[in-house]
């Protein structure tokens, strides 16, 4: 193959991955934004539409998909379970507990409390959430998404 073939079918190869990137950077900065209406601003919990986890349920009111940043969701857990093991992450996030029985654990301390108790875990500490009672434990998540 001539020298000046190649470099015409490297150009013609770099010209069109070019458009390929373009138009896909096109379609991530031109997605619509969700309209917010009062229909979908207004969200009542349904058990049907929650989704079942191991330790029971949760039900996502608002998710990063729908709000610009925020996250509010309500977690049901089976007696003696938790969602998940302690960990962490960057984002903070806000524990609310609206029935039973929860045992907080923020770097290896724990702390037992009931309804109308909130938890805040700051950005980077290990945490974690467990039902310690004997009825289901019932809290909200309100978490910041840091994309």
């Amino acid at each position: 193959m001539k020298p000046t073939t190649i470099i015409k079918t490297t150009l013609a190869v770099l010209f069109f991955h070019q458009i390929s990137f373009s138009q896909e950077v096109k379609k991530q900065t031109t997605s619509e934004e969700p309209k917010y209406t009062i229909e979908n601003c207004v969200n009542h919990f349904e058990i049907d539409k929650a989704t079942k986890t191991k330790a029971g349920y949760q039900y996502w009111f608002a998710d990063k998909d729908f709000t610009l940043e925020n996250t509010l969701k309500m977690s049901i857990v089976e007696p003696g379970k938790s969602t998940h093991a302690p960990h962490k992450h960057i984002e903070e996030e806000f524990f609310y507990i609206l029935e039973g029985t929860a045992e907080f654990y923020l770097d290896g301390k724990t702390k037992t409390a009931g309804p109308n108790t909130s938890f805040y875990c700051p950005s980077n500490m290990e945490h974690g959430i467990k039902n310690v009672g004997n009825t289901d434990l019932k809290y909200l998540v309100i978490k910041k998404d840091l994309r």
